[in-house]
């Protein structure tokens, strides 16, 4: 296996994987927080919330440490830091949050309401990326695979490496930043290579990687469903062939993540001529927070010991407003003291400068005693108008079903809550070529969300009047996202849209002349 023995060849070892796989979550939790805290101690932020007197607590009982943590440092979400701290960061200045300037930003796509975030990207979060991603290579060594797939090319479909640059710091997609530094070991393997990926163009991008595609031997792909979707397409169509595995007959793997693969499976595995092995990755702007781990599991492992510490929200109505947002006086739980099956939203703390941060993501532990967690939704993507409770778990599964029972292939969906009258209800767009009955279509997607969330049909009985369906082409949905400047890399179709961006696509739709 070539990747594997050059990384064994370069000294890169199974060490930190298997000082998680027998050490005690949070054992190893605590030494990060400290590493992190002990780093940061003469920066602005630590000198404000006197880190050294929480370092102190790590001297005393086995909680010590957290309480003084959690009592002396506030929680955040983007707006706050960035209106308290980032902005410093964007103007140059050094020793904010972390130690030195931060060159680099990652641009978020958002939340389902707002525009995009600048996050920041130091130096040691790289590193931290990096040797994540080294362990999810590794790992494959636990599969039934032949020794000659990492021996072939990887093709990761990423944001553009040409970054924007003001005169203070680069910005662009998250995956430009860590692509255009990669390490000189893995640069034979990568596709589509310097040159195509330095493309700001999306469409210039995806035209010559099928012109290149029948001379690379692809053996894992990497990226968003919906865009490897539309690439692989344009393969087949390009070449007039059957599948991929046409043009790629060693394709096995496709590492993928973001938003939950499910809902484009159906469609996905009719550009296949064999199966493939499916590895998710949680891999957001502000860190590489877990990965799939081990065979015939649907989970993810949180990396406990490679620059960040995980805290834990419970995600209900006395930690989060009804539109989502976390309450100040919010309960937080570190990784030994959360339950199994419960819904959580995560604060992460970081070396690249987020202190007790809210990413945005609701998680549920499936394995505490293995740090094995889905991802269920976001903070703000819940629909809640009346107390329905829909997750975008919720959501997603209903798609799965009703793609299912009606024979469709569903490309892209959004949901959004509007008024009925003086209740409520709920607008879904779907993205499909299938022909079907909207009446029949709504009744089944009413019918599987109802059988999944006991909330959701309560309230169709009361306050939640109306369930209105728009099939449209999928085209669309990618078509608004270009124009939203969305579009490819690390960009996905947000599953719920409120606010201004609700506004926009309503808007969008109007100008197409479709009726809503």
């Amino acid at each position: 296996m070539a990747i594997i023995s050059t990384l064994l060849k370069k000294g890169i070892r199974l060490r930190e994987s298997l000082e998680q796989e027998y050490s005690h979550p949070l054992e190893l939790q605590r030494q990060e927080l400290k590493k992190l805290l002990i780093h940061a101690a003469d920066t602005e932020i630590g000198r404000k919330y006197d880190f050294s007197k929480i370092l102190n607590g790590f001297r005393w009982g086995e909680g010590e440490f957290y309480e003084r943590f959690k009592s002396q440092v506030p929680i955040y979400d983007y707006n706050r830091i960035h209106d308290e701290w980032w902005y410093k960061l964007l103007e140059g200045k050094p020793n904010i949050t972390w130690p030195g300037p931060v060159r680099h930003f990652a641009l978020s796509s958002g939340t389902s309401g707002a525009t995009s975030k600048f996050i920041p990207i130091t130096k040691d979060m790289v590193k931290a990326i990096r040797r994540t991603g080294v362990r999810q290579i590794l790992s494959l060594s636990k599969y039934d695979l032949p020794a000659s797939l990492l021996t072939k090319g990887i093709l990761m479909l990423g944001g553009s490496t040409d970054l924007e640059f003001n005169g203070t710091y680069f910005s662009g997609d998250l995956s430009g930043i860590t692509t255009g530094r990669l390490p000189i070991w893995f640069q034979r393997f990568y596709k589509p290579g310097k040159k195509i990926s330095r493309s700001k163009n999306w469409g210039d991008k995806l035209d010559q990687i099928v012109e290149k595609a029948r001379s690379w031997d692809i053996g894992i792909i990497v990226g968003v469903p919906a865009w490897l979707q539309i690439l692989i397409e344009k393969i087949i169509e390009r070449y007039q062939v059957d599948t991929i595995h046409d043009i790629w007959p060693n394709l096995q793997i496709f590492v993928h993540g973001g938003v939950s693969f499910e809902p484009y499976r159906k469609g996905f595995e009719k550009l296949l001529g064999k199966p493939l092995l499916y590895l998710e990755t949680y891999l957001a702007s502000e860190g590489f927070l877990a990965f799939q781990a081990l065979p015939n599991r649907k989970s993810m492992r949180l990396v406990l010991n490679n620059g960040i510490f995980h805290e834990f929200v419970p995600f209900d109505d006395r930690n989060f407003d009804e539109e989502g947002n976390i309450r100040q006086d919010a309960s937080t739980l570190k990784i030994d003291e959360i339950e199994e099956g419960k819904d959580y939203a995560l604060l992460i703390t970081t070396c690249a400068g987020a202190w007790r941060y809210l990413i945005g993501d609701v998680v549920r532990f499936v394995s505490k005693e293995e740090s094995e967690i889905i991802i269920t939704g976001r903070t703000k993507s819940f629909l809640s108008l009346c107390g329905e409770h829909l997750s975008v778990d919720n959501m997603n599964k209903a798609i799965e079903l009703t793609a299912e029972e009606l024979d469709m292939n569903i490309r892209e969906f959004t949901v959004l809550g509007v008024p009925h009258g003086s209740l409520f209800a709920h607008h879904w767009f779907i993205g499909s070529a299938t022909e079907v009955s909207s009446k029949k279509l709504r009744k089944t997607l009413d019918l599987h969300l109802k059988a999944l969330n006991d909330d959701y049909a309560v309230e169709r009985n009361h306050a939640l009047k109306q369930i209105k369906v728009t099939v449209l082409p999928s085209s669309l949905f990618y078509e608004w996202m270009k124009e939203q400047g969305k579009e490819g890399g690390q960009h996905k179709f947000p599953r719920v849209l409120k606010g201004d961006k609700a506004a926009k696509w309503l808007d969008f739709l109007t100008k197409k002349e479709v009726e809503l």
